[in-house]
């Protein structure tokens, strides 16, 4: 070799001492880290010191203890308890669950709740099969219901640290680090920043944090003043907004677009004025974390080598498209999706008021218990703006065989939010909206058909997709052909609403479909022209379908209706939606089974 390509490879050489690596807790072969991020090690007491980082339970069944916090009854939820003691006393049985969740900082995640009745007694004494062991494992119980700073374990590039107030227990997919009420929020401040990113780097290179990792960080007391706790604070309050500006937050109160006051009834300006602030919020949000990691940055004396700067996507809130989206669509795309989803997100929000989930007239949760009636939404709400559906079932047919069907009543919910004076150009733009991503656009199609064909064809694939395949509106389906399809909310379902969907709903379909097959014959009787009565020889073709799928579901509800099936909402969606057999989509992509 010449001396020439020994010179070569000597700059992909580090040179770096024994010692130097034993600077950093663990001497792990970092060999790239420089002496002052080495010295920060030596400079600052470690946060092992401060507090205690804390792996979570292991429940043994996910599936037994775990569930989304939609899927069963509010009012055995307990909320913002502060210890075991209150939490036994409330006689609740769910409480928060903190499970780690996608790349998300600063605030929110808050999706799970686990059986925690009567201070933790099934999970804490069910015995393994085997007999030989508990199932459940690692429960805390000196740390469980106490504000903390809780992280996703496993990450591919981030790390994901977020604020967790008191009330929740945790998973070990979601370990969290409990310090005193002085010290939590700067040091969220500094795990959120970049100097704690690069040394995360430094001394765990893998995509799976753990408690340990923690533990050894550096961090310094000069971070321990008000106007941190002040900045970390503002951070938390913007993520905490976003998180509950989203259905699946139990801190959801109505759709944003409904928040917005711009003095016209106008929706489009409505849409603009909502952006407006999500830029400005993201904007705000970006400046607040730049002065996060500049603080840390000068604290710790690495200015040499990092920046404050945090791009746009990094800022993980919700109503950042940059964030939400990922940085491989162009601008106008990024929008596109943007207006589409939040087009979306408000048909879905329309749709929670005609079940009483939600209400005009009140924000949060209204109807969110099992069995709860429309007398306990006008116990509530005497006077409603919009009135709730009577029996919660809420027809989605490709055409309008019912006038208090899902798209006439989201119609209503339109005139009555923003008024009859620009009712239609109101239509027009929720329908170009689902068009720029839900569906695809389809020519010579009036608003009212384009938003039924999004309810008909989408909106359940979106809900799906939102409740993580554990839905709260059950869709109920003759089959392929469409013949009849609703939604019924869970929460309202009873022994009777079988039987009532095949009195109110189904036997008058048929009766209609076949009046309406008798017209289509009568028409093509009477046409003169070859493509007009081959047009209709095609809808009388597929109408036939539908009545014989109509008759075949009708045999089937008959059967399920007489059996007055009931639903227990603490065996969780998984279990209660296997109870119809074929009766209801989806079937297999929520219970993992066939319909049997």
């Amino acid at each position: 070799m010449s001396q020439e390509q020994i010179k070569d490879m000597n700059q992909f050489f580090y040179r770096a001492s024994a010692a130097d690596f034993m600077k950093i807790p663990g001497g792990p072969v970092a060999y790239w880290v420089s002496d002052d991020l080495r010295s920060v090690f030596l400079k600052n007491k470690s946060l092992g010191e401060l507090g205690e980082p804390r792996l979570g339970m292991a429940t043994g069944n996910n599936d037994l203890h775990i569930r989304c916090w939609q899927e069963v009854s509010y009012n055995k939820v307990g909320l913002n308890f502060e210890n075991r003691k209150e939490a036994e006393s409330s006689q609740k049985k769910w409480f928060p669950y903190n499970k780690g969740g996608q790349f998300r900082r600063w605030y929110g995640n808050n999706e799970y709740l686990v059986n925690w009745e009567k201070d933790g007694e099934v999970i804490r004494t069910l015995l393994h099969p085997s007999g030989d062991r508990v199932w459940g494992h690692n429960f805390n119980l000196d740390y469980i219901f106490k504000s903390c700073l809780t992280f996703t374990a496993t990450s591919s590039s981030h790390f994901g640290i977020r604020y967790s107030p008191a009330g929740f227990l945790f998973d070990n997919k979601g370990s969290s680090y409990f310090t005193d009420p002085e010290f939590i929020f700067p040091v969220l401040g500094f795990l959120a920043s970049k100097p704690a990113t690069n040394i995360l780097k430094a001394i765990n290179p893998t995509i799976e944090f753990q408690p340990g990792n923690i533990s050894i960080l550096p961090f310094s007391d000069a971070a321990i003043t008000a106007s941190v706790n002040n900045l970390v604070s503002d951070i938390i309050q913007v993520s905490r907004e976003d998180w509950n500006s989203l259905e699946v937050s139990w801190g959801f109160s109505d759709s944003p677009l409904l928040k917005i006051a711009n003095g016209s009834g106008n929706l489009l300006l409505f849409y603009q004025c909502l952006r407006e602030h999500w830029k400005n919020t993201v904007l705000k949000m970006q400046r607040r974390e730049e002065e996060n990691n500049r603080f840390y940055i000068e604290t710790y004396g690495l200015e040499k080598e990092l920046t404050a700067d945090v791009s746009l996507k990094e800022i993980t809130l919700t109503c950042n498209p940059h964030y939400r989206y990922g940085g491989k669509l162009a601008d106008e795309e990024r929008e596109a999706r943007l207006q589409s989803d939040t087009l979306t997100e408000l048909v879905s929000y329309a749709l929670g008021c005609m079940m009483g989930r939600y209400s005009l007239d009140k924000p949060g949760l209204i109807l969110a218990s099992q069995g709860e009636t429309l007398d306990d939404y006008l116990n509530q709400i005497p006077k409603p703006q919009f009135a709730p559906d009577d029996d919660a079932i809420l027809p989605l047919t490709d055409q309008e065989w019912f006038p208090d069907d899902a798209t006439n009543r989201f119609r209503e919910f339109v005139r009555v939010v923003w008024g009859e004076e620009h009712l239609q150009e109101n239509l027009d733009f929720v329908a170009e909206s689902l068009c720029l991503h839900a569906i695809k656009p389809k020519r010579g199609e009036s608003a009212l058909d384009t938003i039924r064909r999004y309810l008909s064809t989408q909106f359940y694939k979106d809900h799906m997709r939102t409740y993580k395949k554990r839905p709260i509106y059950w869709l109920f389906s003759s089959g392929k052909h469409k013949a009849f399809e609703c939604l019924v909310y869970l929460h309202r379902y009873n022994e009777g609403t079988l039987a009532r969907m095949r009195t109110e709903y189904v036997i008058p379909l048929s009766a209609k479909l076949s009046a309406y097959a008798e017209k289509l014959e009568q028409d093509k009787d009477a046409s003169n022209s070859a493509a007009e009565t081959k047009r209709l020889e095609k809808e009388i073709a597929t109408l036939h379908k539908q009545q014989t799928e109509l008759a075949e579901f009708d045999e089937k509800l008959r059967h399920y209706a007489d059996q007055r099936i009931s639903l227990d909402l603490d065996d969780g969606v998984k279990v209660n939606y296997g109870k119809f057999g074929d009766l209801l989509a989806e079937v297999k992509a929520v219970t993992g089974e066939n319909p049997t």
